[in-house]
């Protein structure tokens, strides 16, 4: 069965050419030209991953990733012609998993979406007798996938979850930027602090919600980050 992706932008050209390019990839694309319907119609329609425009009429992109955020952890590509970095930033710390500045090569779309799709396909390997990890309130279900606060399920994305395991299974153990970008991207550290702190600010606010103890991630000053709890 072909992958589907939404694409939502309001130049009806570029989506027509994302169509083509993306089809040709064996992806099936739909597409819409406004935010209004976005979160109805991903509620209502099974999606893969979504190309979404930050430049919208009446409803921008980074309200309709707010709203697509609510209920789902689906990966998102955030598209934009604004090339300063703070759309960038706010794009991640919103939830994008990934961002993309117009104008932009087909293939390198194309390679973006390979790539945030083979990511959200990987599954954190299972050590043995660690499938679940409990700490209080916090537990998490590797084997499947589910973690879970005060008995309720926290959505998280595809990175989000990465980093929750790598840093929950090492706990009061202290990780580097470096060591979590590795190992939370699959490739070598590129100084992007932005990336990583926005990360680190998205999984902390949802594991903070429900939580009554100290928050579960520490800032390190100086070194990294760790999480503070002790497996129970």
């Amino acid at each position: 069965m072909n992958r589907k992706i939404l694409v939502i932008d309001d130049d009806k050209a570029l989506c027509e050419l994302l169509r083509q390019c993306l089809g040709n990839e064996g992806y099936e694309v739909a597409c819409l030209y406004s935010g209004r319907d976005a979160a109805l119609y991903l509620k209502n329609n099974a999606v893969d991953l979504v190309i979404l425009d930050v430049m919208l009429p009446k409803t921008d992109g980074f309200t309709v990733l707010r709203q697509v955020r609510s209920f789902s952890s689906i990966p998102v590509l955030m598209l934009s012609a604004q090339g300063e970095e703070m759309s960038k930033v706010l794009g991640l710390r919103t939830g994008a998993d990934d961002y993309l500045t117009k104008p932009f090569g087909l293939s390198e779309l194309a390679a973006r979406v390979e790539t945030l799709l083979r990511r959200c396909q990987t599954t954190v390997p299972l050590q043995e007798g660690k499938k679940l990890l409990c700490f209080n309130q916090l537990q998490i279900d590797r084997e499947k996938c589910l973690v879970t606060l005060n008995d309720e399920p926290v959505p998280l994305t595809s990175k989000e979850y990465k980093l929750l395991c790598f840093l929950a299974e090492n706990p009061q153990r202290v990780f580097t930027k470096k060591q979590i970008y590795s190992h939370v991207w699959d490739e070598d550290f590129l100084y992007d602090d932005n990336t990583i702190m926005a990360l680190i600010s998205r999984l902390r606010k949802k594991l903070e919600a429900g939580a009554d103890t100290p928050p579960f991630i520490q800032t390190v000053w100086g070194i990294g980050y760790k999480f503070n709890g002790e497996e129970t």
